[in-house]
């Protein structure tokens, strides 16, 4: 008899999602759907609001990454007005970029990616999390962990004016710059994040690489996918998380394209299914083909991992080092085993955190001169910057007096979300045989999403018209007044 399983909700994500799994009459996987039920529309509501607005606004969107949201937004209302941010004021977005993307990445490889590899995925669930990895590691270590995200946080409130949800970039640059006093302050909380890198992937290296059963996990083919890769890269085709170009490579690793912010309409383009909120992006040149991976197929992938493969290396020494040892390690590039994306991860917090000191010992970083003020009429604008979950769009079009009056965002998961629903069934009917489930098996049908560090809080899209909803109307003693519904059973 076909049977159904649910898991509901998942966890350690951000945002919410379900998995549902069918099985046929035999107990093998049929089909699996992984449904996102939440919905935040921010594209409809910020229709009507000032364009400067959009970066205090769209980083509500998420407690998790709104600087990222912040940035995007910020230069896309550069690009809106036509205004070019001055040096100092890019050095300084940069910076506090830096901070918050070592700062991302390190709480998802300890808290929620760390459980399954450090505690194990077969673990008791009440172990697998962040106290349990704690527990296994060290309180000497949680202590680190802990002091990398203060250290994150302290320089997104100098630079960004709040520790979560920074206010600080406008168009044309920022409101305010540093001091000296605080820049050295930061060059020291940089270098210790440097240290901080480097100690977490000699850990991965002490834990992970050399046993045998999570090499294996990771090498084997039940999270490997071939598809195409998505990344920002400057003009040497480094990795950059801030500004350049979005280059995807084919699954040999071939250049496909490589596109400025204003130019990615002809490039992405989004396929809907009734069954979820969110969208499946895929490449406008090969067209969507289902579910699909390989050369012919238009899924693309945006990670760490992703990144990493659609660039010709790192503009920082230690990080380029780890870079080329890993891809030595895994048998060249581009590598398709996706639990590789939490290596992938810790190289770029070692980047991350090299180029916050070389940001903070720019002469220029104390400049004055962090704005330009914008003088053109606003029109319509294209920010792109690369969130630690992929590949962040943010693009408005507004009137004459720089109101938005559309607004569309593709935001770093939503790329991912057909690949990430290939490697939960591939998962899934690899792992369950013959009706044969358990709390283990499930995890580890998690552990596909779970290397993508997806965000659901933001990703999610309507279909037009078709919101479910309902209202219920009561008095102040909690009686029924009436009850509104729209596409509710």
């Amino acid at each position: 008899m076909a049977q159904r399983i649910t898991i509901d909700p998942i966890t350690r994500l951000e945002g919410h999602g379900k998995i549902e799994i069918f099985l046929d009459d035999q107990g093998d996987v049929a089909n699996t759907y992984f449904q996102i039920p939440e919905l935040r529309g921010f594209e409809r509501f910020v229709v009507g609001r000032p364009v400067e607005e959009m970066a205090l606004i769209t980083n509500r969107i998420c407690g998790v990454c709104p600087e990222a949201h912040h940035m995007a937004a910020a230069k896309a209302a550069d690009a809106v007005y036509k205004v070019e941010v001055p040096y100092t004021g890019r050095l300084l977005r940069e910076l506090l970029y830096m901070a918050f993307f070592a700062t991302d990445h390190t709480t998802h490889f300890y808290a929620l990616a760390g459980p399954d590899f450090i505690v194990g995925p077969d673990a008791p669930v009440a172990d697998r999390n962040i106290l349990g990895v704690i527990h296994k590691v060290g309180l000497e270590i949680g202590g680190k962990v802990i002091q990398m995200r203060k250290y994150g946080h302290q320089v997104v409130e100098m630079i960004g004016g709040r520790k979560v949800h920074p206010c600080t970039s406008i168009p044309g640059g920022l409101t305010k710059g540093i001091t000296e006093e605080q820049r050295e302050e930061i060059e020291k909380m940089g270098r210790w994040a440097i240290e901080f890198a480097q100690f977490s992937l000699q850990a991965f290296t002490d834990i992970v690489l050399i046993n045998k059963t999570y090499l294996d996990l990771i090498l084997g083919d039940i999270y490997t996918h071939k598809t195409y890769y998505m990344g920002m890269v400057d003009e040497n085709n480094q990795v950059n998380f801030y500004d350049g170009k979005v280059r995807v490579v084919d699954p040999d690793g071939k250049e496909f394209i490589k596109y400025s912010p204003n130019e990615y309409t002809q490039h992405i383009a989004e396929h809907v299914e009734p069954w979820t909120y969110l969208k499946f992006p895929y490449l406008k040149n090969i067209g969507w083909k289902g579910f699909v991976d390989g050369k012919d197929s238009g899924v693309y992938c945006a990670t760490p991992l992703s990144r990493l493969n659609a660039a010709d290396g790192l503009a920082t020494p230690r990080a380029q080092e780890e870079y080329e040892k890993m891809y030595q390690t895994l048998d060249g590039k581009p590598v398709h085993q996706r639990l590789a994306t939490h290596w992938a991860r810790l190289i770029e917090l070692l980047y991350a955190a090299e180029r916050w000191v070389e940001l903070a010992t720019d002469p220029e970083i104390t400049s004055p001169d962090y704005r330009a003020i914008p003088t053109a009429t606003p029109t319509e604008g294209v920010g792109i910057v690369e969130a630690p979950r992929g590949t962040l769009t943010h693009h408005y079009w507004t009137d004459e007096r720089g109101v938005v009056t559309k607004a569309n965002l593709i935001v770093g998961t939503t790329n991912n979300y057909a690949p990430i629903t290939m490697s939960i069934k591939k998962a899934a009917t690899n792992l369950i045989k013959k009706g044969h489930v358990n709390e283990g098996l499930l995890n580890m049908v998690e552990m596909a999403f779970r290397a993508y560090d997806p965000c659901f809080g933001c990703a999610t899209h309507a279909l037009p018209g078709q919101m479910p909803l309902e209202i219920t109307l009561r008095t102040p003693d909690g009686e029924v007044l009436d009850v509104f519904k729209q596409f509710v059973d």
